[in-house]
C-alpha cells in the first residue's frame, strides 16, 4: 500500500531520464545548481542543494510539485522534462 508521501513522486524509468533533461534545461537558462535551488526553495519547494543534485544525476525521484516549479522557472512544458533522449 501507496503511503501519502509516495503519491507525490514521480517514478523515472527506462530511457526517460527526466535528470538529463532538467539539467539541460537548467544549463539552457544559465542557472547553476544552488541558484535554481535558491529559486524552487523562495517559490515553496523544500529541497536542498544534495537532493537537488541527485534528482539531476537520477539517483532520486522528484516530486511533482517540484517539477512543476521547475517548469515554471526554466520556462519550459513539463512533457519536455519527460522527452526520451536518443
Amino acid at each position: 500500500m501507496k503511503n501519502d508521501t509516495s503519491k507525490n513522486l514521480v517514478i523515472q524509468v527506462g530511457d526517460v531520464n527526466i535528470g538529463d533533461n532538467i539539467r539541460k534545461y537548467r544549463k539552457e537558462a544559465g542557472y547553476k545548481q544552488i541558484d535554481l535551488v535558491a529559486k524552487l526553495q523562495v517559490s515553496g519547494i523544500d529541497i536542498s542543494v544534495y537532493s537537488y543534485n541527485r534528482i539531476e544525476k537520477g539517483t532520486q525521484n522528484p516530486t511533482v510539485s517540484l517539477l512543476l516549479s521547475l517548469c515554471k522557472i526554466l520556462n519550459c512544458d513539463m512533457n519536455a522534462l519527460f522527452e526520451v533522449q536518443h
